[in-house]
């Protein structure tokens, strides 16, 4: 349930209405909008009686939730949520590139993509450093190391840092070392990693799981911000089908009803989603074009070098060259990359 307050309600009568949510053992999520607050309902497992909420000072209306995803569906939330970062603002009025390494493989290549990204206008860079494999004998990344690097490299260039939590053990680690916390598609189910990073206080980048449905995407979203984090981006990167054309199949029809049925920003990452880095350029601006918010891109300085994911990643070169075709396009979506 959604409880709406008037747009002259005072804090005193917020604060009311969640004490009386408390009050029948429910959970409330303030929600406060350019004109008005709303107020989550979440904890009920049949309906909740309008009427007790109806009746206090400041409220509106209540309105009935029929997602089973409250938090991350468009019904409880109606605007778009931007999410605020210190080096970037991700939302529907701007289109924001993630690049870097696949993973942390040294301190000096960090520091070249950071100093590569930063000075093509990309604020926010992803590096792993802990790396889930398929072959347990494939580089699993530097762990505790890695996030290290990250740190130093954050603190000396500025540049906001994107990584992987794999494991609730390195979650207060990886929380300090990045901006946004990344959960991989093997771990969009991982209930227990959700529920940790919800009580986390940087954004969310959430890939969608490689055998799931929208709705499942979206209720692992609602993990997390049932835990109290409301900075979630969802992100595509690929299903797995009978294709194999490509190392995954990018949906990109998933981005429409996404943005429909949930107010969360939505990602694309087309070096996952095709495994290969000639198709990458295409799908990052069909990615754009189909409205996403923003694109995670891999990108090395000696691809054919890379630890990981090599085939996948564009050069420097392909990297300078996608980003001017980006923001070409951008501008004629009336888009600010």
């Amino acid at each position: 349930m959604l409880v709406v307050m008037q747009s002259d309600a005072t804090p005193e009568q917020v604060a009311r209405v969640i004490d009386s949510i408390r009050q029948i053992d429910l959970t409330p999520h303030s929600l406060p909008g350019p004109t008005r607050t709303a107020i989550a309902i979440t904890g009920n497992t049949g309906a909740v009686d309008a009427r007790v909420l109806e009746v206090l000072p400041g409220v509106k209306e209540c309105i009935r939730v029929t997602k089973p995803y409250k938090l991350a569906s468009r019904e409880m939330h109606r605007d778009d949520t931007v999410v605020k970062l210190p080096q970037a603002e991700v939302g529907p009025k701007t289109f924001t590139v993630i690049a870097g390494p696949c993973s942390v493989e040294n301190e000096a290549m960090v520091f070249r993509s950071a100093e590569f990204l930063l000075s093509r206008g990309v604020k926010l860079m992803r590096a792993g450093a802990f790396k889930p494999r398929t072959s347990p004998y494939a580089f699993q990344g530097m762990g505790v190391e890695g996030l290290a690097i990250l740190k130093r490299v954050r603190e000396k260039t500025g540049i906001g840092i994107v990584t992987e939590l794999m494991d609730t053990e390195y979650a207060a680690a990886v929380e300090e070392a990045a901006d946004v916390i990344q959960i991989g598609t093997r771990n969009m189910q991982n209930f227990s990693l959700l529920k940790r990073v919800g009580r986390c206080r940087r954004p969310v980048l959430l890939k969608r799981g490689m055998s799931a449905t929208l709705e499942e995407w979206l209720m692992a979203a609602e993990y997390v911000m049932a835990g109290g984090n409301y900075q979630v981006m969802l992100c595509e990167r690929g299903v797995r089908t009978f294709a194999d054309h490509s190392r995954n199949t990018l949906d990109l029809s998933v981005i429409p009803p996404a943005k429909a049925l949930s107010h969360l920003p939505v990602f694309v990452d087309p070096s996952h989603g095709t495994g290969k880095r000639a198709y990458v350029p295409a799908m990052a601006l069909a990615g754009l074009a189909a409205g996403a918010d923003g694109l995670l891109i891999e990108t090395h300085p000696d691809p054919e070098r890379a630890l990981s994911d090599g085939a996948q990643s564009l050069d420097f070169p392909g990297t300078e060259k996608l980003l001017d075709q980006l923001r070409k396009l951008a501008a004629v979506l009336g888009r600010t990359m």
